[in-house]
């Protein structure tokens, strides 16, 4: 080997240590790859609110898994153990596993104020979707029948007090939950004139009302629909 081999050869052997020392070994305890070909992934911000964001980091230790809650917690809040209304809620859950009660009831809340504000407003359209069938016939005939005589009512909510599961039961496939809504409004019905017919536009009144929701559990559709109605005095 001549002077010019031997130079170059410890200048590779030098220059493999340097990168050696910059860039590092492995060392079996690095972070898994980043998938940035993943989809659908979410991340949540600081504030709670779950944003999409692209990749993400693969092979990960799974969460652990929820303790199912003990039979005297499962319905906390809504059902004492061992009521009868415990046992209709636990025939609900056995034919949806997905059911909540709490969500159940916020969204009912929603859907008791936009019944009410449609109705007021005649918005058909709107019944449709939360109505079944009978209730929106009933509903669609008090309608016109103000139309009829040429009245309109306003009506607006103060506050909805109280919204509670006082039954729950399942029909076949069936799931039907009564709840009992304590509410705050102000409701006015006028002539063509303007003369008031019923109501006042100043008062506010105490209202309770006892409404039946029902779903089908078999079906893909979610949401569930008003399919009785009545007040409690």
């Amino acid at each position: 080997m001549d002077i010019y081999t031997i130079i170059f050869l410890a200048l590779a052997v030098f220059i493999f240590l340097r990168l050696r020392s910059v860039l590092g070994q492995r060392t079996g305890s690095e972070r898994p790859p980043y998938d940035r070909a993943a989809p659908n992934v979410v991340q949540r911000t600081q504030d709670n609110n779950v944003v999409p964001i692209p990749g993400s980091v693969i092979d990960q230790p799974a969460a652990p898994r929820a303790e199912p809650a003990e039979p005297t917690d499962r319905w906390k809040g809504v059902a004492e153990p061992g009521t009868p209304l415990a046992q209709g809620l636990d025939a609900v859950a056995l034919q949806d596993s997905t059911f909540d009660p709490k969500h159940f009831l916020s969204g009912a809340r929603s859907a008791y104020e936009m019944i009410v504000l449609a109705f007021a407003n005649g918005d058909r359209r709107a019944l449709k979707d939360l109505l079944s069938t009978e209730v929106y016939e009933s509903f669609e005939a008090a309608i016109k029948d103000r139309e009829n005589h040429e009245q309109k009512t306003e009506t607006r909510f103060v506050s909805i007090d109280k919204a509670e599961i006082v039954n729950a039961e399942t029909r076949d496939r069936t799931a039907q939950l009564t709840v009992r809504f304590v509410s705050q409004m102000i409701s006015v019905t006028r002539d063509k004139a303007g003369t008031i017919v019923d109501g006042s536009p100043d008062k506010v009144a105490d209202i309770t009302d006892v409404w039946t929701f029902a779903r089908d559990s078999a079906s893909r559709d979610p949401n569930w629909k008003l399919v009785g109605t009545g007040s409690a005095h």
